[in-house]
């Protein structure tokens, strides 16, 4: 936001995804949209402004170049490429200012998240019966859950940059892996990535160049592939063994589990055996939120770090 020395809104934005106007330069575009001139205007931001070139050009040289007199910023910029941006703006004038605010962390915490951590932030989405059940004894697993949860983690995908499943669920279920909200495609799709070295050629994932094959195992190696592809988020969608092998790591933050009113007694679970023998050495959960949807539950959980 942009605004005037007696806080007259000027202009807003907000960075749209990758290879968009960051928010600064959306805000300044907004601004000279409603005929607004910022010289002399504060900035108010919630990431430090970014000093180097990348799909964008740096946003301190067009707040410098509009005439900001002013930019408070709430989260200091973890990106070793882009930081600096503080210092730059001084350098030419620009009063910056650190102005860390309650929930400025929260707006954007799955790129904090991988900035910090130089990996993607990973969501492990199932669904299950009361059981924990995926799928019948058959095989069978349409549909475990109701229209209001499949239209949920349809909006939930398209908030991620990349969807993972590993090369058995693509040869079994053949999934579009796209996100649909409200049954119409979003404007945004996540990359669709493939985990594993059986062929997956032919099948429907493939209808597009918007897919990624890793042949390997190794969870830590393919967020490493996919941070250098600058994927910030990414949602895996099994199966069990995939998920398992993120999970036995400790590489997955987040938990996207939907819960139906259903018992089976028999078939595959979410997650396989993961080498723990006591409930001291359970894996636990932080901030855990419950959605009900329909007559289906989700329930979200954040890993407890040293848990």
């Amino acid at each position: 936001m942009i605004a005037d020395a007696d806080g007259t809104v000027l202009g807003e934005g907000f960075h749209r995804g990758a290879g968009t106007p960051h928010a600064e330069v959306d805000a300044l575009a907004n601004a000279s949209l409603r005929g607004n001139s910022v010289l002399g205007a504060t900035a108010f931001v919630t990431l430090e402004p970014c000093s180097h070139t990348g799909r964008t050009g740096p946003c301190t040289e067009a707040l410098i170049e509009a005439g900001v007199a002013r930019v408070l910023y709430a989260v200091k910029d973890p990106n070793p490429a882009a930081r600096g941006g503080a210092s730059m703006l001084a350098q030419h004038g620009v009063d910056a200012q650190y102005s860390p605010r309650e929930g400025a962390e929260a707006l954007n915490h799955r790129w904090l998240h991988a900035m910090r951590e130089g990996r993607p932030y990973v969501i492990a989405k199932w669904a299950s019966t009361l059981d924990g059940r995926t799928a019948a004894a058959d095989g069978t697993s349409f549909w475990i859950t109701g229209e209001q949860a499949r239209a949920h983690a349809h909006h939930v995908r398209a908030g991620v940059d990349a969807i993972l499943v590993g090369t058995q669920t693509v040869v079994v279920d053949d999934p579009q892996l796209s996100a649909r909200p409200s049954g119409v495609g979003d404007p945004h799709q996540p990359l669709r990535v493939v985990m594993g070295k059986r062929a997956t050629q032919g099948a429907a994932l493939w209808r597009d160049d918007n897919v990624l094959a890793l042949t390997m195992h190794d969870p830590l190696e393919v967020l490493h592939r996919l941070h250098e592809r600058e994927v910030r988020s990414v949602l895996i969608e099994g199966g069990a063994t995939v998920t398992s092998a993120f999970v036995g790591a400790g590489l997955v933050d987040e938990v996207n589990a939907y819960i139906a009113p259903a018992l089976l007694g028999s078939g595959p679970t979410a997650v396989h055996d993961l080498g723990i023998d006591t409930m001291e050495k359970a894996l636990r959960f932080k901030n855990v939120t419950v959605t009900q949807l329909g007559f289906d539950t989700l329930i979200t959980a954040h890993l407890l770090r040293g848990s």
